[in-house]
């Protein structure tokens, strides 16, 4: 390693070599309204690092050890049908399956309600793009009217040209079937009202009332004429507008210019999967939108339309409740923090050997520090008015790595002078020794729980990774037929229902990736309330408002007290059977379009991600149809490859041929994109050759993650352009 003892651009700090960019961000930024000083943050962060760092390596070296056992397992075994009870076995007998305890309910105290008692659609937008965060904060409401013009969803091919009044009559129909449905009248439709009016603290409509009157809790403006009506259901608002000066309200006979709805009640900045952040300015770029996003002053100014727009942070709303009282709803989502899990280290902090610090240290003290901003607020907009931070922990691979994140937790929050339980912990349930561990995971983290999420990408790229061994994969479509992702779904609400969360921490569903196809989200993602989850993410915050009609129709809550009646519907034995190929006579056809449509997803996402830093992105699929694309979906695509490699499925000259073809059509998709780099004819990029390693070196990646070569990747093109 280089002599950085001089380097002008580090700064030493505790026995911490610190990016001078990094260092300057804390001390002149970050720290200032904490109360920290900053060397008692310093010599707080140098010792969580030194005395973190020998666990944090011992829980990844133990990763490594149980899938070497498991390969070996599976190498034994390969040419034996599988053998579920025998496989289980032996997990057990290795460690990989620990002994589930007795029942337990989680102690989480403090949660705010849009943790533990509204459900609603959830964002996740990457922590690197202020545009992005300040639109998915502001996403807490979003106009319905806007949402079903501005899309297929109802069917209708998306709008061009001019304003079409034909749809804008089909959107305010639809929009009152939506009122109807919800907030029935006693003798009259929301599409007949013609006045809307405020009486000794009743809502009438034309001399009708709502058949629930509970479900009016306030107005703006004049009673007998109001500007707005705010009702509520299933815990979510919905603001009716009244304008009859406006394009919309002067169409209608009661003036509705607008029905606006409470949409995306959380919002995931991530600091993980969405971004590229491999060194300390990315770093700082993260944590700086972060803290604009605590302190409750981040804007950001863009051209759009020719038009120059600031955009900053909604203001809570006001209004008069039925009994003349104020009343104040939130203006923005309450927001979780993402930080990076147990394994990449980067080079913004070097501990006292010079070795990268382990990032997940440096990301729980960090956001965790810059959240303080927002405890600390006395008036004004609030993030979280119980006085928590919310950190949704990703990749733990089972309970030692869960309770390795509460002990994170507690000496962060010992370094800060915070209340132990300050900081609330978010698991994801997306690997497999987490999945099948799950209730002593929570159980490992039960005085900070406050969310549980399915993941099924990642959680399909760490079973392909886990049983590389065991043989050929089925298609990618196949596994998500088999029985085993029903399973996991299922027990994930039950274990999560029987360990208490309901009515203190989400229980969640993972993303619709088709940003573009609202029409099928609104007839398919209806599932994910079905199935007892208090929040499910979306791609945007349009289809956030789109999904919150779901919402209303579906009272979570009470699925959830339903479900926890009836027990588990899944066990560990489900989770254990291997979405292995039964059927392996593919044809040649068959197999070359399986491989194309995985080579086309890595090389459409790497190229973004190692030449622009582009960590999630809109990327068109192989038939041209846009999916948000993160690292998880080029996880499960690279680790497909590797399996299908490994096995012979197809061979090695073919996959590189198919690569190359695939980065034709990826430059074709990609030729209106100015700072796009073409990866033909030539081939020797370092984009291409990142999505290649992904491909070629897969099997020998750490439990199949995608990070450590696009990082190196990522930083090598960085170095050539310095």
């Amino acid at each position: 390693m280089s002599d950085r003892s001089t380097d002008p651009a580090r700064s030493h700090r505790e026995g911490l070599d610190v990016d001078a960019g990094l260092a300057r961000f804390i001390e002149d930024r970050a720290l200032p309204g904490t109360g920290i000083a900053p060397a008692t943050f310093w010599s707080g962060l140098s010792r969580l690092i030194h005395d973190l760092t020998p666990r944090n390596r011992e829980l990844l070296a133990r990763r490594q050890e149980l899938q070497d056992l498991i390969d070996d397992w599976h190498r034994t075994h390969r040419d034996r049908p599988h053998d579920r009870d025998a496989y289980k076995a032996f997990l057990e007998r290795i460690g990989y399956l620990v002994p589930e305890g007795g029942d337990f309910t989680i102690d989480t105290a403090n949660t705010d309600p849009e943790i533990a008692e509204v459900p609603g659609p959830q964002l996740v937008v990457p922590s690197t793009n202020a545009r992005f965060v300040l639109n998915a904060a502001n996403a807490r409401w979003g106009s319905l009217y806007d949402c079903l013009y501005g899309t297929d969803a109802m069917g209708l091919p998306l709008p061009s040209g001019g304003f079409d009044t034909g749809r804008g009559a089909r959107v305010v129909a639809r929009a009152a079937v939506f009122l109807d449905d919800t907030f029935p009248l006693t003798d009259t439709s929301h599409g007949k009202a013609e006045r809307y009016a405020v009486q000794d603290g009743q809502l009438q409509v034309d001399g009708s009332t709502l058949k629930q009157p509970g479900k009016f809790v306030g107005y703006t403006g004049d009673p007998g004429n109001p500007a707005s009506i705010l009702l509520r259901n299933n815990g979510l608002h919905v603001d009716l507008l009244f304008d009859r000066d406006h394009p919309i309200g002067s169409q209608t006979q009661s003036g509705l210019a607008d029905v606006q709805m409470e949409s995306a009640v959380s919002a995931i900045i991530d600091c993980e999967d969405s971004v590229a952040c491999v060194d300390a300015p990315d770093k700082i770029q993260a944590y700086a939108n972060w803290l604009g996003l605590m302190q409750g002053d981040l804007s950001e100014t863009f051209d759009k339309g020719g038009r120059t727009i600031t955009r900053a942070l909604h203001g809570d709303r006001t209004h008069t409740a039925p009994d003349g009282s104020d009343l104040t709803i939130k203006g923005r989502a309450l927001l979780l923090v993402r930080n990076v899990g147990h394994l990449m280290t980067n080079p913004a902090i070097l501990d006292r050997n010079g070795d990268e610090v382990f990032e997940g240290l440096m990301d729980a003290a960090i956001t965790t520090l810059i959240a303080m901003h927002d405890l600390r607020k006395q008036d004004g907009p609030r993030n979280s008015v119980a006085g928590s931070v919310y950190v949704v922990k990703p990749k733990m691979h089972g309970p030692d790595e869960v309770a390795f994140a509460d002990r994170i937790f507690t000496e962060v929050e010992d370094m800060l002078g915070l209340p132990q339980y300050t900081v609330k912990l978010g698991i994801m349930d997306e690997e497999r020794r987490t999945s099948v561990n799950l209730k002593e995971c929570i159980r490992a983290g039960r005085h900070r729980v406050c969310f549980i999420n399915t993941g099924f990408l990642d959680r399909t790229g760490d079973e392909i990774h886990t049983s590389m061994e065991a043989g050929p994969f089925s298609r990618k479509d196949f596994i998500k037929r088999k029985g085993w992702i029903t399973a996991y779904e299922n027990q994930n609400v039950d274990i999560g229902l029987e360990c208490g969360l309901s009515g203190k921490a989400q229980i969640g569903k993972g993303m619709w990736a088709a940003p573009d196809l609202m029409a099928a989200m609104l007839e398919q993602k209806i599932d994910h309330p079905r199935a007892g989850a208090n929040c499910a993410w979306v791609p945007s915050p349009t289809a956030a408002t789109l999904h919150a009609m779901h919402y209303h129709k579906v009272d979570v809550l009470a699925v959830q007290r339903q479900l926890a009646k009836g027990g588990r519907r899944a066990y560990v034995e489900a989770l254990l059977d291997i979405p292995l190929a039964s059927y392996r006579k593919w044809t040649p056809d068959q197999i070359r379009r399986e491989v194309e449509n995985n080579a086309q997803g890595i090389l459409g996402y790497v190229v973004r991600w190692i030449d622009q830093g582009i960590g999630c992105s809109k990327v068109p699929d192989i038939n041209d149809v846009g999916l948000m694309e993160d690292r998880a979906t080029c996880r499960i695509s690279a680790q497909h490859i590797a399996n299908w490699l490994h096995h012979g499925i197809v061979q090695e000259d073919e996959a590189m041929a198919i690569m190359q073809r695939m980065a034709e059509v990826v430059d074709r998709q990609n030729a209106g994109d100015p700072n796009y780099r073409p990866m033909a004819p030539d081939f020797d990029g370092i984009a291409f050759r990142a999505a290649c390693d992904l491909v070629f070196q897969g099997r020998r990646q750490p439990s199949g993650y995608t990070e450590p070569i696009l990082h190196r990747r990522r930083l090598e093109l960085k170095a050539q352009q310095a």
